[in-house]
């Protein structure tokens, strides 16, 4: 009992990082389909730690939704920005139902790092790392000129784009480490 949400979660991400390789979308059944899952299985189970940690059991509805809410939270601002999809948000909410708000900050900071390596990999598996960065400093730096000028910081998309990168493979790439470890571990790692 205790793998299944484990389970669940993965192939919920699973089935994100294949639908957004393939189509560059991921499905808004999918996202909320599974937040509804996290939500359940929290609301549902008897009280626990966590539905991977040890003692076992679900969170409660609050937590979830609290999980859920900091998950959507965390990325909002980089769509807001135009540096990611709103599937991508929405999936980090979702990850967020399963595991709660602490464990929602710590996959979102290992999400990140993996989405940079992942982009300079990508980048330099193509030949595009110079395009990239020089990409990178251009949008900082009107962003950072915008926001001075009293306009919103928002990235525009360069003349020359460098490639895209399917984010839903930084977020599973950032959530399964942790994941998997609190479960083998039976404890949070934050």
């Amino acid at each position: 009992m205790t793998l299944m949400p484990l389970l669940v979660l993965c192939a919920l991400l699973a089935l994100a990082v294949w639908n957004d390789v393939r189509t560059r979308r991921i499905p808004n059944a999918l996202v909320f389909g599974g937040a509804a899952l996290g939500l359940l299985l929290n609301g549902a189970l008897p009280p626990g730690a966590g539905l991977l940690l040890e003692p076992f059991g679900g969170i409660g509805w609050l937590m979830a939704l609290a999980g859920l809410a900091l998950g959507l939270c965390l990325l909002l601002p980089m769509y807001a920005m135009g540096a990611l999809g709103a599937g991508d948000v929405k999936l980090m909410a979702m990850v967020g139902a399963f595991v709660g708000p602490l464990a929602v900050a710590g996959i979102t900071l290992f999400t990140l790092l993996a989405g940079g390596v992942l982009a300079l990999v990508v980048a330099g598996y193509h030949g595009r790392l110079r395009a990239m960065l020089g990409n990178t400093w251009q949008m900082f730096k009107y962003s950072a000129l915008r926001t001075l000028g009293g306009d919103l910081a928002k990235l525009e998309a360069p003349a020359t784009p460098s490639g895209r990168l399917p984010y839903a493979v930084a977020i599973a790439a950032g959530a399964l480490p942790y994941v998997v470890a609190a479960a083998r571990s039976g404890r949070s790692l934050f």
